[in-house]
């Protein structure tokens, strides 16, 4: 599967704020923070990590549609990448 660079950069920027999250979350657990505090850096955490799989998703999905041939010789039938939308949903 073909990913466009700027789509490439995007997920690897968000990638890296989402690790930014997690870490600071482990630092708030560390420092004994507030529960309250924790779970909504979490949550941020865990949003960050979906929008990336939902960008990698649409970006295959995409690339599926627009080269049926390609995706389908490189084990990458539409029904597959559809799958696994729904197990990000």
């Amino acid at each position: 599967m073909e990913i466009d660079e700027a789509t490439l950069e995007d997920l690897q920027r968000r990638l890296r704020r989402a690790e930014g999250q997690v870490r600071g979350v482990q630092q708030m657990l560390a420092e004994g923070r507030d529960c309250r505090d924790v779970v909504t850096q979490l949550t941020a955490s865990i949003k960050a990590l979906e929008q990336v799989g939902f960008g990698l998703v649409a970006a295959g999905l995409t690339w599926c549609v627009s080269n049926p041939d390609a995706a389908k010789a490189e084990g990458y039938d539409l029904a597959d990448v559809q799958r696994l939308f729904l197990k990000l949903a």
